[in-house]
């Protein structure tokens, strides 16, 4: 990443705030961070106040044009933005599908007409076999993406599956905790259920591979070790007594 100018979608989640760190460890040129919250975009600002590579740009995916604006210049982009919780995608799915499928369409189209050199897309392991809506509107954006590398040469387009990332706000580890301290219980739709975890920089280093490697209509799949929900919770419970 050597005097590159990156754009992260979303980065002002645990995914961006760790690519961060690591991406300013690579000496780039420059880092957008490109969101929607001026709130969390100010409060990230304050950490990394003296870092002068690093930029801020309000908007959000769904605005193609402001996402033509962001990719000028761009090399690389990673696309983290989405409606990622579950329960909110089943409740609003129309939602969802406007920012996890338009939205990854619009990242598609400003790519390819500033002519980045590489998109990396961060799917979800509920992108394969999907029973819910998010997992759904995360498959169509990996054919989305996958297909994206048919319309040009000049642009590749790979994704990555992630796991239910440790501690992050998308994982069920703290909606768990948050239960128990509430009730000492936490509430399970099916105790046959399995998640695949990863940590964060795991996960980070999973999209510097694909950044790498990746020549265009890949998906790239960490091995991840699996749990039963309910031991899961069985550890969490346990834990909170000590």
């Amino acid at each position: 990443m050597l005097n590159k100018i990156i754009l992260i979608t979303g980065g002002t989640g645990s995914w961006g705030h760790e690519l961060i760190k690591q991406l300013l460890e690579q000496s780039p040129k420059e880092i957008r961070v490109f969101s929607r919250n001026e709130t969390v975009q100010f409060e990230m600002q304050q950490q990394f106040i003296n870092e002068d590579r690093l930029k801020f740009i309000i908007g959000d995916i769904r605005d193609k044009d402001q996402l033509v604006y962001a990719c000028q210049g761009v090399h690389y982009v990673f696309h983290l933005a989405a409606l990622k919780h579950v329960p909110v995608c089943e409740y609003y799915p129309y939602e969802a599908i406007k920012t996890n499928i338009h939205g990854t369409q619009n990242v598609i189209e400003a790519s390819i007409q500033k002519q980045v050199e590489k998109v990396i897309y961060v799917s979800t392991d509920k992108a394969a076999d999907p029973s819910n809506t998010y997992g759904m509107t995360k498959a169509i954006g990996e054919k989305l993406m996958v297909h994206a590398n048919v319309q040009t040469k000049k642009t590749k387009f790979i994704c990555v599956r992630g796991g239910n990332v440790l501690g992050t706000s998308g994982s069920v580890v703290p909606l768990f905790k948050k239960q128990i301290k509430k009730s000492s219980q936490v509430g399970i739709t099916d105790e046959n259920m399995t998640r695949f975890f990863l940590t964060i920089e795991d996960a980070v280093g999973l999209l510097f591979k694909a950044a790498s490697e990746g020549r265009g209509g890949e998906i790239f799949v960490m091995k991840m070790p699996a749990c039963k929900i309910t031991d899961l919770a069985k550890v969490l419970i346990e834990d909170s007594k000590k």
